[in-house]
């Protein structure tokens, strides 16, 4: 496969052009994520929690915060907003009752099911400069490029021991 070169120039394909292409493409794509959330009036770790609840079902609620990457601060703020607007129940936990388990209510999955379809529009349509077989390649490139990157770091995290 050739690389496309701009007025006659080679192509950079270093590690440090990958990380500026990609860095530039998230920051487009996280604006437009952003937009399109903060459009269905919630903010980003109510939606990814609402998001989480929607396609998981109900979970635990230390289990949504690693999921999505959250503190348990943040996660119990997130919770306790979702669950003052009537959004979201918390329930004891069957086996556990050190844990709660967070479940969308009906409005909850409601809410949740229209702010993800503006969401995924958003992100459809910026998706749409590729193509189907494209969009499968760059996933399957990226997905690599990460597995190769965790390794490294995860090399690197053992030196430091």
């Amino acid at each position: 496969m050739t690389i496309p070169a701009r007025r006659g120039k080679v192509a950079d394909v270093s590690g440090t052009h990958l990380w500026l292409v990609l860095m530039k493409a998230h920051r487009t794509l996280d604006r437009l994520a952003s937009y399109s959330i903060e459009s269905a009036r919630v903010g980003l770790s109510d939606f990814a929690v609402m998001e989480m609840l929607l396609h998981k079902g109900p979970q635990p609620v230390n289990e949504i915060g690693r999921r999505i990457e959250l503190t348990s601060g943040a996660i119990t703020s997130a919770v306790d907003r979702l669950e003052s607007r009537g959004l979201v129940t918390r329930e004891a936990h069957e086996s556990d009752r050190r844990a709660r388990i967070v479940r969308l209510t009906a409005r909850g999955k409601a809410e949740a099911a229209k702010a993800f379809g503006v969401h995924k529009t958003a992100m459809d349509a910026a998706a749409n400069g590729l193509s189907k077989t494209e969009r499968a390649m760059l996933i399957q490139l990226l997905r690599k490029l990460g597995i190769s990157a965790a390794e490294l770091s995860s090399t690197r995290e053992k030196k430091r021991i």
